[in-house]
């Protein structure tokens, strides 16, 4: 299958079988997946700008017959405008330290990502997660990836796999410890994330996927503003207003 635009050259694009949505119960879903002999970190950026998304070694776009309901989501962060509760999330969370690390297996990491898993995403599908396949899941042999853990004292209580792009940061996955859920670490995660881009002067931070009907993406969407990739562009949801 032919790229999308021409700035990803001549890439091939893989189309997966179909599988069971892991946002909407009861639909099929298919991915466009970027040959991963061809993927670098230079491209990897570009695909990022045409709405993919990276799993472990693979680049993929949600491509389903039918089904337009995942939008890939980025926040222009020189216009990001916190509201009332992200400002809230925001100092409840000031006694929280951050260290990036590389993204290497660390056993107090994965025993926070299995508990998580098992309390937030019961049968989600990587609730059999093994050491292996979970450094085969956050990290690559050719991106830029590192792991910010936030820390209250000397308890770990969230990390955040984060990749660098040439235009952002995508912020490839969030798990935090459960037991705190005033915190909004999460939200926090993301905040912070956004923070971090201002500071190196990178442009977007890059969310993943929203879909509208799906309850666990909602908070994506009160990143204000933020835009959608649709029909191959890039909307701000200000043109909406």
């Amino acid at each position: 299958m032919a790229a999308p635009r021409s700035e990803l050259g001549s890439l091939r694009l893989f189309l997966t079988d179909t599988h069971p949505c892991s946002y909407l119960e009861g639909l099929s879903a298919r991915n466009l997946v970027a040959d991963p002999l061809a993927v670098c970190e230079t491209l990897y950026s570009a695909l990022a700008r045409h709405g993919f998304r990276r799993s472990g070694e693979h680049v993929y776009r949600p491509h389903c017959h039918g089904c337009h309901a995942c939008q890939s989501l980025r926040i222009p962060v020189m216009q990001f405008r916190a509201d009332r509760s992200q400002k809230r999330t925001w100092q409840r969370n000031h006694d929280l330290t951050a260290h990036k690390l590389e993204p290497i297996f660390r056993d107090e990491h994965f025993a926070l990502f299995e508990r998580y898993l098992k309390l937030r995403h019961p049968d989600g599908g990587m609730d059999d997660a093994t050491p292996e396949s979970y450094l085969g899941f956050v990290s690559s042999t050719w991106s830029r990836t590192y792991l910010t853990e936030f820390r209250c004292d000397q308890r770990l209580l969230a990390v955040a796999v984060i990749d660098v792009l040439g235009d952002g940061l995508s912020a490839v996955y969030t798990y935090y410890d459960p037991d705190y859920p005033q915190r909004s670490l999460g939200t926090y995660a993301v905040l912070w994330q956004i923070m971090e881009a201002c500071r190196h002067g990178l442009p977007y931070v890059y969310l993943g996927y929203w879909v509208q009907n799906c309850r666990k993406m909602s908070y994506k969407i009160r990143f204000q503003p933020h835009e959608l990739f649709i029909d191959g562009d890039w909307i701000s949801s200000d043109a909406a207003c």
